[in-house]
């Protein structure tokens, strides 16, 4: 790396090591955990941050993956701001979906948010999900997070962002669980298109959320 391009605005000491700081505070890291995620000492983390020396392009990347950003984003920044922070539209309205358009709006996606009950706090978490009828279905662990005892309360949210055209819609259902150990019914839910959880390994137990309710919204131009 030249000099020049080491005190550039994008490019440059502060900006980088601004960036790495940012990011592990919002990861709520320290910074022994982020060099062992980087798999690196933390002396070298800091030569790395601020570029001193000679530019490590491997660990750059490994870097910026411990971080959850790409190599591009750790040197440069973003070059456009995250969801959410583009100004609003002028004509936009906020509107109640219809119960089946809630359904026909889960039924296009397949990633979305368990609410739990925590010791302290509600407890959030991803999982992939199918739709099942009227019921919302996913697969997980035993002794996972998700892996709820039949009858526990629990919410589920599913939503879709359109930032270029500042729209977007939210489902929100709340309902408690039922484990489902039918061999034919979770077969064929395996079956299913969509039906491997991202995270992979081993996620026998299904789970069905049953509604109890099951509200939406939609920010379009009417």
């Amino acid at each position: 790396m030249s000099e020049d391009e080491q005190s550039s605005p994008d490019g440059g000491t502060e900006g980088v090591a601004d960036r790495v700081e940012l990011r592990r505070i919002q990861l709520g890291l320290s910074p022994s955990e982020l060099a062992h995620r980087a798999r690196m000492s933390t002396s070298y983390l800091r030569e790395l941050a601020s570029l001193r020396g000679d530019f490590d392009p491997e660990g750059l990347t490994r870097l910026a993956e411990a971080l959850d950003m790409t190599s591009d984003e750790l040197l440069h920044g973003r070059a456009d701001p995250p969801p959410g922070q583009t100004n609003a539209g002028a004509h936009q309205r906020l509107m109640r979906l219809t119960e089946r358009e809630c359904w026909d709006r889960l039924g296009t996606h397949g990633v979305g948010r368990l609410g739990l009950r925590g010791d302290t706090a509600p407890v959030i978490v991803p999982v992939n999900f199918l739709v099942d009828g009227r019921s919302v279905v996913y697969r997980t662990r035993p002794g996972s997070v998700g892996a709820v005892g039949a009858g526990t309360p629990l919410a589920f949210e599913a939503d879709r962002l359109d930032e270029e055209r500042m729209r977007g819609w939210s489902v929100l259902l709340t309902g408690t669980a039922e484990h489902i150990t039918d061999p034919a019914t979770t077969g064929t839910l395996a079956d299913r298109a969509g039906a491997r959880p991202w995270a992979g390994g081993s996620r026998p137990l299904w789970i069905r959320v049953l509604p109890e309710e099951i509200t939406g919204r939609v920010i379009d131009i009417p």
